[in-house]
């Protein structure tokens, strides 16, 4: 393969992978791979408008004095989405600032920033954040036709906007046409005759590219699927000096306990984890198996410290299809929470890889075909030409 088919290729994937990532985090509501601040809280590091590599949380591990940290706060901004840095750990938190900012957010009434609240840390080389300038113009373009896209198709729905389950059927729905336009191309004679030729002229696009798109699609249904309906949930509590029915209002010192629904809403059935994100929550059981259109509780329980005032605590729900057996989604859940999600796409995608490559989608190429219109020469191509 010619140098040049490779840049292709290569640009080609990395556009597709950054529009994956742009529609994920568009659907979860926090970025995914790419994010970009929308203020100057963090200059000189990055200007308003800049971008940067966001690795999302679950990903990125342990996060350390120093890090700069995309998380949902409590207070600020109204609860949206806050790029600042970690300046100093505590046990129940993180103390946060902005680098052009003089004063941390806590100083400013923001409870400390707890795991579960944190949704991307950015990704940084020798201590220097990975700048991508005036990042924040394209994607804020590019969320305006997904925006646009979403509402004409929850249209055909009759809904107002996409639901976590109808935008993982489209996905998946879409990712099989478009494995099944791998097979509709040129399967004649002249491809086995020139096959570096067909693959060279401007109305053939390669036939492995189709099917990785058509892969992308299926493992973004899946992926919405089972990471949509989950996700970090974070709750306020107050260690107080008396006792309240309310179950986030606790005596200092002591417990309370409040019921965790987990609803199965798709065809397939589940395995869900609950996973603590911060000091003083416990939650039992920690994983619940569910079949199509079922319900089941877990238990969970708030312990607040004995200095009163007001905390945070934080559970995430990582969500799995059960297509593959409980104790293998186990075992994978043990060694990382993404983990299983990489076996399922595998259990996912290998029958589709297995087929195409039996029933020859590798020996076709997908050929675009461009209608023209005759028209007739104008005055000055008469002329020209005679």
């Amino acid at each position: 393969m010619k140098l040049t088919r490779l840049l292709e290729l290569a640009v080609a994937g990395t556009l597709v992978l950054m529009l994956v990532a742009l529609l994920a985090g568009h659907v979860l509501g926090y970025p995914v791979l790419l994010a970009y601040v929308e203020s100057d809280s963090m200059e000189p590091t990055l200007n308003e408008g800049d971008g940067f590599v966001a690795v999302p949380g679950p990903l990125a591990g342990d996060v350390g004095t120093g890090a700069v940290i995309v998380f949902e706060p409590e207070q600020m901004h109204g609860g949206d989405l806050t790029t600042h840095r970690v300046v100093d750990e505590r046990a129940d938190g993180y103390v946060t600032q902005g680098d052009g900012n003089i004063v941390t957010d806590q100083s400013g009434g923001e409870p400390l920033v707890t795991d579960g609240q944190v949704r991307a840390v950015a990704l940084s080389v020798d201590g220097t954040v990975v700048r991508i300038p005036h990042l924040g113009t394209g994607v804020e373009a590019v969320g305006s036709l997904l925006d646009r896209a979403e509402r004409t198709v929850a249209g055909l729905f009759g809904a107002p906007r996409l639901g976590s389950q109808q935008l993982a059927y489209l996905l998946f729905a879409l990712g099989v046409l478009a494995f099944g336009a791998t097979f509709v191309g040129d399967t004649s004679g002249e491809r086995d005759r020139s096959r570096s030729r067909s693959r060279s002229l401007p109305d053939v696009v390669d036939n492995r590219l189709v099917l990785a798109g058509a892969l992308v699609l299926l493992c973004g249904g899946a992926m919405v699927g089972m990471v949509a309906p989950a996700g970090t949930e974070t709750y306020g509590i107050v260690s107080s000096e008396s006792d309240s029915p309310n179950p986030t209002i606790i005596p200092s010192g002591g417990s309370d306990s409040f019921e965790y629904q987990v609803h199965n809403g798709g065809f397939l059935p589940t395995v869900s984890h609950m996973e603590p994100e911060s000091s003083g929550i416990e939650v039992e059981p920690d994983h619940i198996s569910l079949g199509t259109n079922e319900t089941a509780n877990a238990t969970v329980t708030f312990h607040a410290p004995e200095e009163t005032g007001y905390y945070l605590r934080s559970m995430t729900e990582y969500r799995y299809f059960a297509i593959l057996p409980p104790a293998v989604i186990e075992r994978a859940y043990a060694i990382h929470p993404w983990v299983p999600y990489t076996l399922i796409l595998a259990v996912i995608v290998t029958p589709f890889l297995t087929l195409w490559l039996l029933l020859g989608g590798s020996q076709s190429t997908v050929r675009i075909r461009h209608r023209t219109r005759d028209r007739t020469d104008g005055f000055f191509d008469r002329v020209l030409n005679d």
